[in-house]
């Protein structure tokens, strides 16, 4: 008995420091799988916000280089198969690995989306004024412009007596005109490369003579108002994209239209008779009513061009348009008379370049300059021949200042002032549009 109590004693004593090896190895086991499961579920948020970072800096990448380039993306890139697993697979992160929204890039990918539409949207506003948008079916402009014109004139009938005294009548003419334009403008984007234009303008004009000199005196004056309003000269003109932005070239546009009479010709209208001399000759004279167009078809040709270097966009236009000649009833000012002929309008020549800078996704401002050289016009009264006429050449250079603010999506509101620089342009000009893109 004595021997098989001392024999469990010890067996006891040796099993008994085995078990509490045993029990204290499971607690290790345990906390080592605790914490081996904190650093799974660690690695695993870390991962799953850097395949979603990897996934935001792939879009906006593409972002940029949509906007580089000038062109629209027509779909998201596929991302690889593994990335692509990787973010179906990854487990929704904690709020704390959420990254924030102002860190700088896009936290969805409709949000990437939007991001990369904002920064083209800058680049398609100007070249929307310039040219062409190509990736629109259709747009609708409306658009109100006003224009103030101010001309003075000294008009010296006599001569010079001991060159120092003038010897007979001094005349200053004024001519005071204000004219309000509602156009309205269809483009439809046939291909990428291909859009057409219809503008449809309706004219407002009020024009004030003033003329020194009435009834033999200096300090006479004689003053006469004109109105007019209706349609104006309709034109349809195409826009054909020769070459994309890429590298160092720019996107370039061909363009060519025409331009119909369809407003009310300069030529044939009745003339009020303000004052007469003693010898019946008219002193001075006013058209009862304003014209609305120029009365002859034109034809126009022109290049631009848009080249972004972030943040500014450079543009810049060349152009020339063709005058035909065209028959009227009348052509002599003079109410009295009536000598029928042709007009032949003379060629004109036009050229600018400025440059646009976004302030951010939906305002951009543009500076630019813009100049037109007409050649003189030529008459020619039935069975005679062709004469210049005097004065009818024009050089109107304008300095142009816009700020351009999109609205929605599809609406942008566009706002221009211009300064005349030469005395043939208007004194200054403001316009605004809205182009609705569907």
């Amino acid at each position: 008995m004595n021997r098989l109590a001392m024999a469990a004693l010890v067996s006891l004593a040796v099993v008994s420091p085995k078990v509490a090896a045993q029990q204290t190895g499971t607690g290790n086991d345990e906390e080592d799988v605790r914490a081996l499961a904190a650093q799974l579920e660690s690695l695993k948020a870390s991962y799953a916000q850097e395949v979603r970072r990897l996934r935001e800096l792939d879009m906006q990448v593409q972002a940029i280089q949509a906007r580089v380039s000038g062109k629209t993306a027509q779909a998201l890139p596929t991302p690889p198969p593994a990335v692509a697993q990787a973010a179906q697979d990854e487990p929704a992160p904690p709020a704390a690995a959420t990254a924030p929204t102002g860190e700088g890039y896009a936290s969805t990918a409709a949000e990437a989306q939007q991001a990369k539409e904002a920064a083209r949207r800058s680049v398609d506003d100007v070249k929307q004024q310039q040219s062409a948008l190509f990736n629109r079916r259709l747009t609708l402009e409306n658009s109100i412009s006003y224009a103030r014109y101010d001309r003075k004139q000294l008009t010296l009938n006599g001569f010079l007596a001991l060159d120092a005294i003038f010897l007979g009548n001094i005349a200053i003419e004024n001519v005071e005109s204000d004219t309000a334009t509602y156009n309205f403008a269809a483009r439809w984007g046939v291909n990428p490369r291909l859009t057409l234009n219809l503008d449809v303008p309706y004219l407002a004009r009020k024009t004030v003579y003033q003329k020194g000199g009435a009834g033999g005196s200096a300090a006479g004056i004689a003053q006469e108002e004109t109105n007019g309003n209706g349609i104006g000269d309709v034109s349809f003109t195409a826009n054909y994209k020769l070459f994309g932005e890429r590298g160092w070239r720019p996107e370039t546009v061909l363009t060519g239209g025409v331009t119909a009479p369809t407003g009310r010709e300069p030529y044939g209208l009745d003339w009020k008779v303000i004052e007469r001399d003693d010898d019946d000759f008219i002193r001075f004279a006013v058209p009862s009513r304003q014209p609305t167009g120029n009365g002859v078809w034109q034809a126009n040709i022109g290049l631009s061009a848009v080249k972004t270097a972030d943040p500014a966009i450079l543009f810049a236009n060349i152009g020339y348009i063709r005058s035909f000649k065209r028959s009227f009833d009348d052509l002599d000012s003079n109410p009295d008379t009536i000598n029928p002929g042709e007009v032949r309008l003379g060629d004109s020549y036009y050229f600018g370049a400025g440059v646009a800078f976004a302030f951010n996704e939906r305002t951009s401002l543009s500076i630019s300059f813009s100049d037109k050289l007409s050649a003189r016009a030529s008459t020619r009264y039935k069975n005679g021949q062709w004469v210049k006429v005097i004065g009818s050449d024009a050089n109107a250079g304008t300095l142009n200042l816009g700020v351009t603010y999109a609205l929605t999506n599809k609406a942008t509101f566009v706002s221009m002032l211009g300064v005349g620089l030469t005395p043939d342009a208007p004194d200054f000009s403001l316009s605004f549009k809205l182009p609705y893109m569907l």
